[in-house]
């Protein structure tokens, strides 16, 4: 049996589970039988994407230890993101958050906790000036 013969049986019988605990959430009544059907359909879910995510990290980790050209871009493309994190970090303030009148929201005290928090907001500013410029430059790139 071939890896794709297999990796077809897997998938149909992680659908039929789904499917099964989705049925049993539409079926349920009100109260603690809905409650149960919804949770063993979150656990399985939850379940699922941990184990989809284990499965994609190793397989990538594999697959960059195989290949040692992709694994220095992957170190230098991380790095690149470690100098842009650390811009953000350092450029941001640690400035308690407030609302429109200037009061201090509940768990928005100045400290480290809202100076990571106005870091990774920064952070998401930059990587989002650096996807647009790319996409720019491939545009133009693509005129030539």
């Amino acid at each position: 049996m071939d890896k794709s013969k297999i990796l077809t049986i897997v998938t149909a019988v992680l659908s039929v589970i789904g499917i099964f605990l989705l049925i049993r959430v539409l079926m349920a009544d009100e109260g603690a039988s809905l409650e149960g059907s919804v949770g063993a359909f979150v656990s399985y879910a939850y379940y699922l994407l941990i184990l989809t995510a284990i499965i994609t990290v190793g397989l990538s980790i594999l697959n960059l230890i195989k290949h040692p050209k992709a694994l220095k871009k992957a170190l230098l493309g991380i790095a690149v993101m470690l100098v842009l994190f650390l811009i953000a970090y350092f450029g941001s303030s640690g400035d308690a958050v407030t609302d429109g009148f200037g009061n201090v929201l509940k768990g928005g005290e100045a400290g480290n906790v809202s100076h990571i928090v106005s870091a990774l907001i920064n952070f998401t500013g930059i990587l989002g000036v650096v996807g647009i410029v790319t996409i720019a430059l491939g545009v133009v790139k693509s005129l030539k």
